[in-house]
């Protein structure tokens, strides 16, 4: 039987497609990917999909990269590296039996002696037919970062995609009420594939059967219409009869006429095309889980090795936050590699802190961020339980400003449009109140400063407060004086309190305004 856990992709480079210029990304074996709108998530899935599945027939002038100087690429290029890994994810020397036969030759090794696979699908346009000619090959190496793109590599072509490994997506637009009536959806595929012995369809055939005359022998109307249908022998040759079947004769004809209920109990469900697209979403997802668990069962019959790989975008369509939490653990739970791009802050909260991949668009390129390596065992608890589970909204934030307590929290979106004229929230830009002292401030500096977000800090000006902020300010971004830092506000000796109305001091106000005009410009830095 094959061992689900025991390979991963644990990285894609991609160069040349969509937004990407030029991009390197380590993967675990779930990934969330966050990030505001258009910072690359769909645009890594198609990439993946490009490199393992069907995209490249979908290839058009618009996939290619233009650069900041409206130059095009020449090529699309993506290459995958595939590892050994144990049950934990860690990477091992050498794959195992199974896998070592499934890739032969292919198989490379470091020069420690770790083994890895390396995948490499080119996509040019051709001048003459148009469209793209895509060519895959594996590498005899994998080269340094710096020169991925330009080095000469041995390159083996090779045609076949690998069986073993399939490519399954699921696009942020699902309905199973929809896939139902799709040839080549998932559930449709499972349908296909549905088989019985011969005794089992000859009993489930004369049970239908049964069914059939039943039905049509309680319905008057029935009758009446098998009765006028039988006078078809005056006009054709043949025995007259004929047969009324309002469920299909045929085990094979079953699928046609498929059909999902749902409900608190089968007496009281109804079938999909009633029910919210929360549901149907939901219910689409899980016949995704069916075909894989279906499909590697299969493999483990032949003794063959499976790893599917699914990319899933916005999983929490439609669905509250509970059952986003659901499904996200019905997700992990797939065998394989899981990829899943999302908006929801509940669903990324479920992911371990390690499995977070932020993505952040520059001026022609996508950055691909995650949470420092170096981080104790401590550092990701306190992260994951005072910044990415109780403010999860801050992943998706373009800037961060960081108060006391929630006074300042209420009251700052209000200042901040009075002085520039334009809402916070509408910009991308968070307010949050941490709760306490300067030591409160550490797991938001070391948030913001792994996942590049602008950070800003109105504090009061208690000594023994701005000493702690000082401290873990410092230890997050190196020596600066947080008297001159355009990033950090202290009110020196002044405790913050909104006056009736929502007005502001006319002086707080003249304070505040060039600090963050200028701060939020993208030219600044982090302090």
């Amino acid at each position: 039987m094959s061992t689900p856990s025991s390979i991963l992709i644990d990285i894609v480079r991609v160069a040349g497609f969509r937004g990407i210029k030029d991009m390197e990304i380590a993967l675990p074996r779930v990934a969330v990917l966050i990030g505001p709108n258009n910072s690359g998530k769909t645009t890594l899935l198609r990439a993946m999909q490009l490199a393992l599945g069907d995209y490249s027939r979908f290839l058009c002038d618009e996939d290619v990269h233009i650069e900041a100087n409206a130059e095009c690429e020449k090529v699309i290029l993506v290459d995958l590296r595939i590892v050994p890994v144990d049950a934990s994810g860690n990477r091992t020397k050498a794959f195992n039996e199974e896998w070592a036969a499934e890739f032969g030759d292919k198989i490379k090794a470091e020069a420690d002696g770790r083994q890895f696979v390396a995948l490499r699908t080119r996509c040019t346009p051709n001048s003459i037919k148009g469209g793209f000619d895509t060519s895959r090959f594996t590498l005899e190496r994998w080269p340094d970062m710096a020169a991925w793109t330009t080095e000469k590599l041995k390159e083996s072509r090779f045609t076949t995609r690998f069986s073993s490994m399939p490519f399954i997506a699921i696009e942020a637009q699902r309905d199973i009420h929809q896939d139902l009536h799709e040839r080549t959806s998932f559930i449709r595929r499972v349908l296909s594939g549905i088989t019985y012995d011969p005794a089992a369809i000859k009993t489930l055939e004369d049970i239908i059967k049964t069914l059939n005359d039943e039905a049509v022998g309680k319905s008057e109307d029935l009758k009446s219409l098998k009765l006028h249908l039988e006078q078809l022998n005056q006009s054709f040759q043949g025995a007259g009869n004929a047969e009324i079947t309002p469920f299909p004769r045929k085990i094979r004809d079953l699928s046609k006429n498929f059909s999902v209920h749902f409900g608190d109990s089968a007496d009281s469900s109804f079938s999909m095309e009633y029910h919210g697209m929360g549901t149907r979403s939901w219910a689409s997802l899980l016949t995704v889980k069916t075909f894989i668990d279906l499909l590697v069962a299969k493999h483990d019959k032949e003794s063959q090795p499976c790893f599917p790989i699914l990319t899933v975008e916005e999983p929490e369509a439609h669905l509250h936050p509970n059952a986003q939490r659901t499904l996200y653990k019905q997700l992990a739970e797939s065998v394989g590699q899981v990829i899943i791009s999302t908006h929801s802050p509940y669903l990324a909260a479920m992911a371990d802190t390690e499995d977070l991949r932020c993505l952040r668009r520059t001026t022609d390129n996508i950055d691909p961020l995650r949470l420092s390596t170096s981080l104790s065992a401590e550092d990701k608890r306190r992260l994951q339980r005072e910044v990415i589970h109780s403010r999860g909204e801050i992943l998706f934030s373009k800037a961060l400003v960081l108060c006391e307590g929630e006074t300042e929290e209420q009251a700052l979106p209000l200042l901040f449009e009075r002085c520039l004229g334009r809402d916070g929230f509408a910009l991308g830009v968070n307010f949050v109140g941490v709760g306490g002292s300067g030591k409160k401030y550490l797991p938001f500096f070391t948030f913001a400063r792994d996942f590049h977000i602008p950070v800003f800090v109105f504090s009061d000006g208690e000594a023994r407060g701005i000493k702690d902020l000082e401290k873990h300010f410092r230890a997050v971004y190196g020596t600066v004086d947080i008297a001159r830092c355009p990033h950090i506000t202290i009110l020196d000796g002044v405790i913050f309190r909104p006056i009736m109305g929502h007005e502001f001091s006319p002086t707080w106000a003249t304070g505040f305004h060039p600090k963050w005009s200028s701060g939020l410009s993208p030219k600044v830095g982090h302090g």
